[in-house]
């Protein structure tokens, strides 16, 4: 897992765009502490960049930007290749040689072998730079969920890249903010792909790579991996055994490592079946981290114990008070690449995994996106419904005098969007309006204008609710924040729930069986009954989370802050303190506040 930069700029010298690429490296160090490494073609006026850690093949071997078949080929990539030694062993029969042990190789040999039709053979989480010495062309990929992050910026200079966007802050010509990333934001919580804070980078879109050829900057995007919902598995006992077969290979798959590896286990069914599977597949001295809080009403605590007692190895449980909280809250804040409202506790955890000498852990993320875990699935077919009333009674809404009913007038915006927002939205168009100083029309303009998003009309209605949660919720803010929240600290995180053909497979899988029983993720339970306690899934969900409103109430410099920005921050700060915003609501305006500050 590393981090990657890299930029093409034919009216700059080699020498300038080196010290460029250096910069956006140091800024990215954090992600990848091991090595540094530089590639430059002063003839094309391209450097590319990487920072390392290292995982797979752990000597000097795996250094990087990589070149295969005599200098031809050139990489600096960003992941892991989970099923690099099946495409190896296929390489090492076409008559393919390798030096290195490193997944980094194979991908550059696929390459060599099949050229942008090895991407879709890949099952792994990566963002990579391939550099084609003789065609001149290089490729942008990024993996087939959108795991590993990957920016880049297309201008009349040339094509600028990397894995955060703070890395662009050292180059000039980039600096121009995005006019409306405050109001998505505002909506969203984060900022939903393709927006980011500057108006010249994009995300490059998952299961996409970038064709960018250096002598003329003509470029193609085109997609070489995309996941269809196509409902033909209809035998629960069928379904029942393939979910045991994939699920267990998928976290085989990702045990992958030459350095260490742990499990994060909240205490609930998904972090609680992947410490459970990991150790049942030979991960004897697996290690486990835990949170836990003095407030039973969100410590897991015993059910974390639950489960470590059927575990074999070294178990740590953390517990984390206000005090701590609020030494670290700062630092957590400043760490964000993109604002989002969300991953602190990814923090606290992750820098836990670092102190416990981890360079990688598994995640249960992914669970309650693909088997129907969130009250959304519940809710969607009341939210189907309300979409379909007159567009004038939706907006109509907006003067309601209950915010509930404000939120229907979100429904005004057709497809997923509207949807994603009524269920999940965090301020109602009016509070933005009024926050940003803005008409409510042009927020509703801004809202329509991105992301773009295709018609979901023809799946289930809960299909549906799967595909905003994975395509929206999971993509933009809870894999993001995974990424950079714990390569702050150097960590990797896992997650076996998204590997590629676990993935594929709970996509074919029919919806009355896929979402069926009393129970939410039934058909995980029942998959794995065997072995998963009856305490983790009999019992109320509480999700990962922290006793927020009370220690944020407690952050002193959250109130400065938040009471020295003129009348309107004082009393959003009060409402907060009173109960009418929800904690993630302050952390939103904190972020306005500070980028503002």
């Amino acid at each position: 897992m590393c981090r990657i930069a890299g930029i093409v700029n034919r009216s700059q010298s080699t020498g300038s765009l080196k010290e460029a690429v250096k910069q956006m490296c140091s800024v990215l160090q954090h992600g990848g502490p091991d090595d540094e490494g530089m590639f430059s073609s002063e003839e094309n006026h391209l450097v590319l960049g990487h920072r390392r850690l290292s995982l797979i093949d752990l000597s000097s071997a795996g250094h990087q930007p990589m070149s295969y078949a005599d200098n031809r080929y050139t990489i600096s990539f960003n992941g892991e290749i989970y099923n690099y030694l099946e495409i190896k062993d296929e390489l090492i029969k076409k008559g393919y040689q390798f030096n290195t042990h490193s997944d980094t190789e194979v991908i550059l040999a696929a390459f060599a072998a099949w050229g942008t039709n090895s991407f879709e053979k890949l099952n792994g989480m990566f963002a990579f730079a391939l550099w084609d010495n003789a065609d001149g062309n290089i490729y942008l990929v990024r993996d087939s969920v959108g795991i590993k992050p990957l920016y880049y910026a297309l201008t009349k200079e040339g094509l600028v890249f990397a894995s955060e966007v703070k890395a662009f802050k050292q180059i000039e010509y980039l600096q121009e903010e995005n006019a409306n990333w405050k109001v998505y934001l505002m909506a969203y919580g984060h900022l939903p792909e393709p927006v980011t804070t500057l108006k010249n980078v994009n995300h490059l879109p998952k299961g996409t790579y970038l064709k960018y050829k250096v002598s003329t900057g003509e470029h193609t995007l085109e997609t070489f991996w995309k996941y269809s919902y196509i409902e033909k598995i209809g035998s629960r006992d069928e379904v029942i055994s393939l979910v045991r077969e994939q699920l267990n290979k998928a976290v085989q798959r990702h045990m992958i490592s030459d350095a260490p590896i742990g499990v994060f286990l909240s205490g609930g069914v998904d972090s609680s079946l992947i410490a459970l599977l990991a150790s049942n597949n030979g991960q004897k001295d697996l290690t486990t981290l835990s949170l836990f809080f003095d407030d039973e009403k969100y410590s897991e605590k015993k059910y974390q114990d639950i489960v470590q007692k059927k575990l074999v190895g070294h178990q740590y449980q953390h517990l984390l008070n206000g005090k701590e909280f609020n030494e670290y809250f700062s630092s957590v804040i400043d760490v964000m690449d993109q604002p989002s409202c969300d991953g602190i506790n990814t923090w606290f955890i992750s820098k836990y995994a670092k102190e416990s000498n981890l360079k990688a852990v598994l995640s249960g993320l992914g669970g309650d996106e693909l088997f129907g875990g969130y009250p959304s699935f519940n809710r969607i077919k009341y939210a189907l419904l309300l979409q379909k009333l007159p567009n004038k009674l939706l907006h109509s809404t907006q003067y309601a005098n209950s915010k509930r009913l404000k939120r229907l007038s979100y429904l005004a915006i057709p497809g997923p969007i509207g949807l994603y927002l009524f269920l999940r939205g965090q301020f109602v168009p009016g509070e933005i309006a009024a926050y940003l100083d803005i008409s409510e029309k042009e927020i509703f303009n801004i809202l329509q204008a991105e992301p773009w998003v295709p018609n979901i009309d023809y799946l289930t209605a809960k299909n549906q609710a799967s595909w905003i949660e994975t395509n929206l919720y999971m993509q933009n803010q809870l894999l993001r924040d995974a990424d950079v929240m714990s390569m702050a600290h150097g960590v990797e995180i896992r997650v076996p729930f998204l590997d590629k053909d676990f993935v594929n497979l709970m996509l074919h899988v029919k919806s009355n069986i896929k979402y069926g029983g009393t129970t939410p993720k039934q058909l995980l339970i029942d998959s794995f009954k065997d072995i998963l306690p009856e305490e983790i899934w009999n019992r109320p969900k509480m999700g990962f989370s922290f006793p927020f409103k009370q220690w944020l109430s407690e952050h002193a410099q959250l109130k400065e802050l938040m009471t020295g920005n003129g009348n309107k921050s004082r009393e959003n700060y009060q409402q907060f303190i009173s109960g009418h915003l929800h904690w993630s609501q302050i952390v939103t305006l904190l972020l306005l506040q500070k980028k503002d500050s």
